[in-house]
């Protein structure tokens, strides 16, 4: 099912953090900058989102949003 048909269920603010796992299926970035995330069940290099614009949803699964991250009002969203 498309995650805009989707209620988040769970949600909370984001700290960026090389150490903290979040366990997230998308990210709202409140103020535009880089994203820096690890992929879910993956111990692979992080990806790094550039420019994204406040107000945009990231329709991606992590669990972490790096400390390398410059976006702000982050929050990230489950369900």
């Amino acid at each position: 099912m498309s995650f805009l048909l989707e209620t988040a269920t769970r949600y909370g603010a984001v700290t960026p953090s090389d150490s903290t796992v979040l366990n997230f299926k998308a990210l709202y970035v409140g103020g535009t900058g880089t994203v820096v995330v690890r992929q879910a069940g993956s111990d692979v290099a992080a990806v790094t989102f550039a420019a994204v614009p406040a107000g945009t949803i990231l329709p991606i699964a992590g669990n972490r949003v790096m400390a390398a991250t410059g976006a702000t009002n982050i929050v990230w969203l489950d369900w």
